[in-house]
């Protein structure tokens, strides 16, 4: 009998002096291909890391790999969030500074990170074209790292996971990030590496996976519970019925403006790289937008534009809040109105602040509170903290949470201002599927008031339901415009999928 690939017995692990696990058991047999699921929090991403042998994970984990497999003897863990470095070993990135030509000369291009990364496990390049085709990554090569989107980098960080083809492979929320084809042709990639001898642990709250799927668990106080498929907890979701804070459900003072937005033929290039072409889009106030397209499209750029982040804004016809742009306003001005949040945000973020700090800062546009906000400031942000039951973290750092808590105090920084256009870039990226309609429960409970929003998202079953107009863009071009999202297929079927 073969000895099991991963035997872990009494598994105890605390972070930040609060037990995570306890006495946890666990083990995973020849051909075993798991889903590890369960809420924002339970440990799921410290049960992988402790797998995969990262830094400040304890605890009686063996590992035996197979002596007589060709593939690497090793263990492949993928996290949810990449921190890249530029050509000079630094990561401190900020975040207008993915739209900035000289930032974009100082990291490495994606067809170098693969040539690094060929080179380092002794990989032939020619194998990775089939994956980068399979996820939409070729056109992809000569971008530089800092000019990828979230979603593109989680990409990048699956192609050279799929090219190595590790005994054991970990992929921590895989599918965040990535349009439903790019999710299609992931399963069928990770059904082909497991065909070909990798065993798979995913830790992920979907639904659709790969068929080479056979066991399942859930991460309930501490323990680790093995279920069925039919038997996974959130096909049962409660929605909170906090009431929504009342200084956020006040009327919205009336604009003098009928458009937030209007775009006429506003073109956004890079060299000979065309990432927006011809975006003819007109927001009126008050209205609700859902922006999709795959991945790559051109929807963060669009948003940038919006947001007084990307210079190019002042060389295009576009007008913001009533005004054309570079007709006086700052670009701090154009934020105060503005309530954003997105992958990137949270990406470039500083997490060296309490959660308390990063939601107050919202009232500033800052990545941290540098001021004393005064009574009032201070008593709307206790509120949001309550609604989104973040009360035991209020004083905890940022990076000591876990990702879904990180989320959600960003949800509440985003919205603590009652801004005027709401910018919710997958917003609910990294939650549970009770987060995630706790939030946009709030969304539609603010957009009762006049708010204008633009929501990305690609899952119908994600979005909130006030939403009332579509903007879809393909290749960096409109492809259509609808007026109610009813008059289109199921979000999951749309064609750019």
């Amino acid at each position: 009998m073969s000895k099991p690939v991963v035997h872990i017995a009494n598994l105890s692990l605390k972070y930040q002096h609060k037990p995570v696990f306890q006495g946890l058991n666990w083990t995973i047999n020849r051909y075993e291909h798991w889903l590890i699921c369960g809420t924002s929090g339970s440990g799921k991403t410290s049960l992988a890391k402790a797998i995969a042998g990262l830094p400040h994970s304890y605890g009686n984990i063996e590992i035996a790999f197979n002596p007589d497999s060709d593939l690497p003897a090793t263990v492949h863990y993928v996290a949810n969030w990449f921190q890249f470095k530029d050509l000079e070993g630094q990561s401190n990135f900020y975040y207008q500074q993915r739209y900035n030509k000289q930032s974009a000369e100082t990291t490495a291009t994606v067809k170098a990170e693969l040539e690094s990364f060929g080179k380092k496990h002794a990989l032939q390049l020619n194998e990775v074209e089939s994956i980068l085709a399979a996820l939409g990554f070729s056109e992809l090569k000569d971008s530089t790292l800092i000019q990828l989107s979230s979603g593109e980098h989680k990409k990048l960080q699956l192609v050279k996971a799929l090219w190595l083809k590790p005994q054991l492979l970990i992929l921590d929320l895989p599918y965040n990030g990535l349009d439903t084809l790019s999710r299609k042709n992931l399963n069928t990639l990770l059904e082909e590496v497991s065909n070909a001898g990798t065993q798979l642990i995913l830790i992920s709250n979907e639904t659709e996976l790969p068929s080479c799927i056979n066991r399942n668990a859930e991460i309930k106080e501490g323990k680790l519970v093995e279920v069925s498929a039919d038997e996974r907890s959130w096909n049962e979701i409660e929605v909170s019925d906090k009431a929504v804070p009342t200084f956020l459900t006040e009327a919205a003072p009336t604009p003098s403006y009928s458009e937030i937005i209007r775009m006429i033929d506003v073109n956004i290039s890079y060299g000979e790289k065309h990432v927006l072409k011809n975006i003819n889009w007109e927001v009126k106030t008050g209205e609700k937008w859902v922006l999709q397209g795959h991945n790559g499209s051109g929807k963060s750029t669009l948003l940038s534009l919006i947001c007084g982040d990307h210079p190019q804004a002042y060389a295009n016809n576009f007008h913001l809040f009533g005004n054309k742009r570079g007709s006086g306003e700052s670009i701090w001005e154009i934020k105060e109105r503005i309530g954003l949040i997105s992958p990137e945000l949270h990406w470039y973020f500083d997490p060296s602040a309490t959660v308390w700090q990063s939601i107050v800062s919202g009232f500033y546009d800052s990545s941290g509170l540098f001021c004393d906000p005064g009574y009032s400031k201070k008593a709307q942000t206790d509120e949001l903290i309550s609604y989104f039951g973040l009360d035991e973290y209020k004083n905890t750092l940022m990076n000591e949470l876990p990702l879904g808590k990180q989320r959600l105090a960003l949800l509440a920084r985003t919205i603590v201002k009652n801004p005027e256009l709401l910018i919710l870039d997958e917003p609910c990226q990294g939650l549970d599927q009770q987060q995630t309609k706790h939030f946009n429960r709030l969304v539609d409970e603010l957009c009762k008031n006049g708010t204008t929003l633009i929501y990305v998202g690609h899952f119908e079953s994600q979005l909130p339901n006030c939403i009332e107009h579509r903007i879809l863009l393909e290749n960096g071009a409109v492809k259509s415009v609808g007026t109610t999202i009813e008059r289109f297929e199921s979000v999951e079927n749309f064609e750019y999928n």
